[in-house]
């Protein structure tokens, strides 16, 4: 059987932690934020190996969505291809995503480690703090290699991690040309504000290739605020015209945009180029008791995941969305990214 859905993207090991509100001020961080590392938080991977409560936990956004994907879908259906270290992180990598059935084909340096990702924890929210290691050194040619071209010749649906933007658009731009040649579909997840913020010239130069974007609210303003939209910042919906309506390589498929808003409704923006009209919807969130939430870390990755395997199983549009906010509630009862055994199984 084929592999249907190839995702691409940052592996990582998550150190999750809790900490207090004065510890994200030392550091300058906010909640609810992802960073790169920058100097003065290196002290931080140190720091939180020593705190009580420490989770080691497979992350990485798209690697993540991966394996949500691989949970939800039939086996041998999601391959995910990044960059790790030869290194006992990497081999907790393949632990964790043997168990949901994700086939990795990881690209491996030798000389170095694994990405790591300080997932810090302030009740509901979360400060992500990445450290790129190995993951910033995945390379186009990782995918020319014959049995990973044919993996990607085989798949039907491609999804890349927007943090992926700072490591080779490369690779994403061979990806989705092949996609837009062959009539495939191609999910871009934003995945941060600072990407649209400080990457801006890569991201535009990807976006062509994009069918469906995935963002959520932080993530749509700061494209606003980057490309200059003469929008209202909070004006999901206006922003997301703005981007659905962008120069597409595949004319093909109309351009989706799709902002997630917390416990808001998620908006989705749909541009037809032959009649210059939208189609604007808006799709409720699954209710969940503020009891039952045990970590909101990776909730849009669970909600890409079932969105794109809604893709995969030929739902309808809005069948995947709901089938997203269903993933996304089912995960943020787990702790960390992750998803409940026995498998649940989603229904309409």
């Amino acid at each position: 059987m084929a592999y249907e859905l190839v995702c691409l993207g940052n592996p990582l090991l998550d150190l999750q932690v809790e900490v207090d509100e004065d510890y994200l001020k030392k550091y300058e961080l906010k909640a609810n934020d992802a960073i790169l590392v920058e100097e003065k938080h290196l002290k931080i991977y140190e720091e939180v190996l020593n705190k009580p409560g420490l989770r080691l936990l497979a992350g990485g956004a798209a690697q993540n969505t991966a394996r949500g994907a691989q949970y939800i879908l039939p086996e041998n259906s999601v391959v995910y291809f990044g960059s790790v270290g030869k290194d006992t992180y990497a081999d907790k990598l393949r632990e964790a995503n043997k168990q949901y059935g994700l086939r990795t084909e990881y690209q491996v340096q030798e000389n170095i480690p694994t990405g790591k990702c300080a997932a810090l924890i302030t009740g509901v929210h979360r400060s992500l703090v990445t450290d790129l290691a190995a993951a910033n050194h995945f390379t186009p040619d990782h995918l020319d290699k014959p049995e990973n071209w044919k993996l990607v010749e085989n798949a039907k649906f491609f999804y890349i991690g927007g943090f992926h933007i700072t490591v080779s658009p490369d690779a994403i731009e061979k990806l989705g040309k092949h996609a837009a040649e062959t009539n495939k579909a191609l999910t871009l997840n934003f995945s941060a504000p600072f990407i649209p913020q400080f990457f801006k010239d890569a991201l535009d130069r990807v976006l062509p290739y994009v069918d469906y974007v995935i963002a959520n609210e932080s993530e749509a303003a700061s494209y606003a605020e980057s490309h200059g939209l003469k929008v209202d910042p909070t004006d999901i919906a206006g922003i997301a015209k703005e981007i659905a309506k962008l120069p597409k390589v595949n004319s093909q498929r109309k351009r989706t945009v799709i902002f997630t808003h917390g416990v808001e409704p998620t908006v989705s923006v749909t541009y037809d180029p032959s009649a210059d009209s939208f189609s604007v919807e808006e799709f409720k969130v699954h209710e969940l008791e503020s009891s039952k939430i045990a970590d909101t870390n990776g909730a849009g990755d669970a909600f890409a995941s079932g969105f794109v395997a809604g893709l995969v199983q030929g739902k309808s549009f809005s069948q995947s969305i709901d089938q997203g906010h269903w993933a996304a509630a089912l995960s943020i009862q787990e702790i960390g990214p992750a998803f409940p055994f026995p498998k649940k199984t989603y229904s309409a």
